[in-house]
């Protein structure tokens, strides 16, 4: 069953007016991707896109959330990494053979993961606004 988009604003106004639309078979068939894909009506996507907030984009929610579940995947991995890495400094360091440019070079890439993180985690909260605000 297709999801009803209402506006606010007169969403009990009568809809008599039809509105054509002339489409390639490429561009027909994208719209019917999209049309499945969000569970939306033509109708309701035209509506969200065009007249209510024409500055918002439509977003392939199940498309996102597994690239999403890709990144957090590949994070977790990371800090598997990490944890081994630090694992092994330790030992190292207990028998006494841990080099200092390595624990110097292992700090600053630590350093830079962190940053790519905190940036990869605000951006994932900007993109959580954006499809709230939808």
């Amino acid at each position: 069953m297709k999801k009803q988009f209402q506006t606010n604003d007169r969403a009990d106004a009568l809809k008599t007016r039809r509105f054509g639309l002339r489409l390639s078979e490429q561009e027909e068939q994208q719209f019917l991707e999209l049309e499945k894909a969000l569970g939306l009506s033509r109708a309701d996507i035209f509506r969200i896109r065009v007249l209510k907030d024409s500055a918002k984009m439509l977003v392939n929610s199940k498309e996102l959330l597994q690239q999403l579940d890709a990144v957090g995947s590949e994070l977790g991995r990371s800090g598997n990494n990490i944890n081994q890495l630090a694992k092994h400094a330790n030992i190292l360091h207990k028998q006494g053979l841990l080099n200092v440019t390595i624990v110097t070079e292992f700090s600053c890439l630590l350093g830079r993961h962190i940053d790519v993180q905190r940036d990869l985690e605000k951006n994932i909260r900007q993109i959580i606004r954006l499809m709230r605000g939808l």
